[in-house]
């Protein structure tokens, strides 16, 4: 981070620590009004915050001193970004909607290969749809089943559930990740041999868990049709391999293409979204890559002050670097989001968990937050005692819909009146005055009491629809970036998850080797002699 500019951030955080936002509110009737905004059909109420006027001068002052707007510019017009890889970082290019817009990476235009691919993408997902395409033995498909982990698994897998009410509900779809065998075991239980359509999802077609899995579920086709040549109607792949693709027994008309410039966790609009595809069709896929478009659009031209990326990147460094809280709340008031604190969670630790500066000098400060949530009222009965009342200050960010897509009752003014209600006492609390007036017997007083001052934002849109689920993640990715930045890492890369990837190999030698070398260390030779041990080896 830029020193100057974050000194000048604790100077007004050390003037204002000690005023609650309660205290806030009284001293400003506008309040609510001067820190909310809207863009992309998302409305964001980021008013019951620890800060003054004089705070977020300075956090915006220090975004300006990272170069912020520069960077933006890096990023949506294709220069590597991405250092430790020398890759551009174009997500943005997956969705972008203006018909004449030029993305150039090394000197070529990416736009026709992404209209390409989307239009491929389309003319299948319709085939699928509507029969056309159909299984080895001429039924139809009923089932689909993406595999694939990481990026290529949870996007598809979160968004296909929020926009279930889109879907063609003839259509199950199920998503494979885990190389525990249990999870294609239970997944076989579900589907028809002749009337299932596998997407396995891997640039490289060698990705362990996906390849294993795939291979698994060809073996099971296969015996399951008593044919070879059935591989070619229930298998496609989302991959750039194609002698791989081909040796499975796909046929690379059925292999759709993506690009290095695309990480799998900004993936979904690509096609790793093929899933999604099918079964919300490719109009509904298309108003979802608008929902991306316009929130991108405001990110890349809205003053810094407001900025929806932006104001909430801000409060995360507030909050992290300022009041040194690790981790934060995604807490979204609609069943349909039950997958999206999961997906978030690799976007933003996978992206931010990094000690090192793009210099490759070790960090002297905190970097990305512990991020994790549950759809509310759910978590009301589970962890919210410890937001309210317990010794951590845990930021929380509330994300709810003014209208459902099931209508029963009261449901939905129950579930909006708890999620207004939370964040009204997670601010304000409960004074021990207040208790006592309530009736509290004083020896319950403390119990009762509730301390307030815990920040939250509001995020509400009028629907969950693919336009707002497309602007919402669109806004927590420009977030990432933005803190990336400020941060003076590389959110692009995830040279974290490789070390553990390289020792499974060895790891597996051992397990499976008629005389393993045991040459790790004391413990994990010790683990893998009583796993053998066990199994008879």
């Amino acid at each position: 981070m830029k020193q100057e500019a974050w000194k000048k951030v604790e100077d007004a955080i050390a003037a204002s620590k000690e005023t609650t936002i309660k205290q806030l509110f009284e001293a400003d009737p506008e309040r609510a009004a001067k820190y909310t905004a809207s863009a992309a059909g998302w409305t964001l109420d980021y008013s019951k915050n620890r800060f003054d006027a004089n705070v977020m001068k300075a956090l915006v002052k220090l975004a300006e001193a990272s170069n912020l707007k520069a960077e933006i510019e890096r990023m949506f017009t294709g220069e590597k970004i991405n250092g430790t890889e020398n890759r551009a970082v174009l997500h943005t290019a997956l969705r972008n909607c203006d018909p004449d817009a030029k993305v150039f990476v090394d000197g070529k235009d990416v736009m026709p290969d992404v209209h390409n691919v989307l239009d491929k993408m389309g003319e299948f997902a319709q085939k699928v749809r509507t029969g056309e395409h159909r299984g080895f033995t001429g039924k139809r498909i009923k089932y689909v089943v993406n595999i694939g982990i990481g990026g290529s698994d949870l996007g598809p897998a979160m968004a296909t559930l929020a926009l279930a009410p889109f879907s063609k509900r003839s259509i199950r779809n199920f998503f494979v990740s885990n190389v525990d065998s249990t999870h294609l075991a239970e997944t076989i239980r579900e589907i028809k041999a002749d009337q299932t359509l596998f997407i396995v999802a891997s640039k490289t077609f060698t990705t362990q868990e996906t390849m294993t899995n795939a291979q698994s579920a060809r073996a099971w086709l296969v015996d399951q049709l008593k044919d070879e040549k059935a591989v070619a109607s229930h298998f496609v792949a989302v991959s750039t391999n194609a002698e791989e693709v081909k040796k499975f027994g796909i046929n690379t008309d059925n292999m759709f293409g993506f690009w290095d410039w695309v990480g799998g966790r900004y993936s979904l609009p690509s096609a790793i979204g093929l899933s999604l595809m099918i079964a919300i069709g490719p109009a509904n896929f298309r108003m979802l890559l608008r929902g991306y478009w316009k929130m991108d659009k405001h990110f890349r031209t809205a003053k810094l002050d407001r900025n929806l990326p932006v104001i909430l990147a801000l409060l995360g460094i507030l909050y992290v670097n300022g009041y040194h809280a690790e981790s934060y709340a995604v807490l979204p008031y609609d069943q349909y989001l039950c997958r999206l604190p999961a997906y978030l969670q690799q976007m933003d630790m996978e992206s931010n968990g990094k000690s090192v500066a793009k210099d490759g000098t070790p960090v002297s400060y905190a970097t990305g937050p512990i991020e994790w949530g549950e759809p509310g009222t759910n978590g009301q009965h589970s962890f919210y005692q410890l937001i309210h009342q317990g010794t951590h200050l845990i930021p929380c960010d509330f994300i709810g819909f003014c209208k459902t897509h099931n209508p029963i009752g009261d449901h939905h003014d129950k579930l909006m009146a708890n999620f207004f209600a939370q964040t009204e006492a997670l601010a304000f609390g409960k004074t021990a005055d207040q208790c006592r007036a309530d009736g509290d017997p004083e020896h319950l007083v403390p119990f009762k009491t509730f301390a307030g001052n815990r920040p939250t934002n509001t995020l509400l849109a009028n629907e969950l629809t693919p336009e707002t689920l497309g602007s919402l993640i669109a806004l927590y990715e420009h977030k990432i970036f933005t803190q990336g930045v400020i941060w003076n890492i590389y959110s692009f890369d995830q040279w974290g998850v490789q070390l553990g990837k390289v020792l499974a190999k060895n790891v597996l030698k051992d397990i499976t080797a008629e005389t393993p070398s045991l040459k790790h260390d004391a413990s994990t030779n010790a683990l893998i002699a009583h796993y053998r041990k066990v199994l008879g080896r």
